[in-house]
């Protein structure tokens, strides 16, 4: 059975060699590349896998057929309007690095359906489930805006400050999956708690720039950084935010000097 990977980054590679391992053929779409045109990929495979940056997701997803499987693995989106009209699409989300996923370390991450965990399960990659699409969609993009935060104050992790943080950041996740019509326990699973201890941590790209931006409100990142494009999308209003939000109100408020969040 052939399955299309669009994105051929970091975590589009480790989900494909878990799947080579399986005896699965990956297909590869890498745009940067120019290896081989996007229809050509997508054409004879069984699944197609979306795990471009959340940035470029939008030009993508207007090639692709409607009508087949479509995992999401891209983080950053806000909301699930860009996957309405599939017939069929999932959500694969949580707390794992590439690095540890290709070197088999024990991970955990959370499904939207059980065609996903029979596709990648294996002994150290497990799942935990959710029928809430939206809610797993919105926890992956806003636990990297509240890990740049996390960097922006200098929140050391393990502290008592920062066991703190997690915390009170979690309350405000579940208030904006309500807000959003999304289901607030699903913050409880990996894709919410879990993902964001790992991204308020070294070596996550959003922690380490919160950190760099505030020394530098001019510094611009030398990779892609998600939680900049979620935070715009935040300033833009494109989902509700409840009065409960305060840290998120208060970023928004500091990253107005920032020049890449303009």
């Amino acid at each position: 059975m052939k399955i299309a990977i669009l994105g051929a980054g970091a975590f589009g590679t480790a989900l494909g060699e878990i799947l080579a391992g399986k005896g699965y053929d990956i297909d590869y779409y890498d745009s940067k590349m120019e290896r081989e045109r996007l229809s050509d990929v997508v054409e004879t495979a069984k699944y197609v896998i979306l795990a471009v940056p959340s940035a470029a997701a939008p030009y993508v997803l207007p090639y692709l057929p409607l009508e087949k499987p479509l995992i999401v693995a891209t983080k950053g989106f806000l909301d699930d309007h860009n996957f309405r009209d599939f017939r069929d699409y999932m959500v694969l989300s949580g707390p794992g690095f590439a690095s540890d996923i290709k070197a088999g370390k024990e991970t955990h991450l959370t499904a939207t359906d059980n065609r996903v965990i029979e596709l990648f399960g294996t002994e150290f990659l497990t799942f935990d489930f959710t029928v809430d699409k939206k809610g797993v969609l919105m926890c992956g993009a806003l636990k990297n805006i509240y890990a740049i935060y996390a960097g922006y104050l200098g929140l050391k992790p393990d502290t008592e400050t920062h066991k703190k943080y997690l915390i009170e950041v979690a309350e405000e996740m579940k208030a904006l999956l309500l807000a959003n019509n999304a289901d607030p326990q699903t913050v409880d699973l990996a894709c919410g708690v879990g993902d964001l201890r790992l991204t308020c941590n070294f070596p996550s790209r959003n922690y380490e720039f919160g950190q760099i931006v505030r020394q530098d409100p001019h510094a611009k990142p030398e990779k892609t950084v998600e939680g900049l494009t979620a935070l715009l999308k935040v300033k833009r209003k494109e989902i509700e935010v409840p009065e409960s939000a305060l840290k998120l109100y208060e970023l928004i408020r500091v990253s107005d000097s920032w020049d890449n969040i303009k």
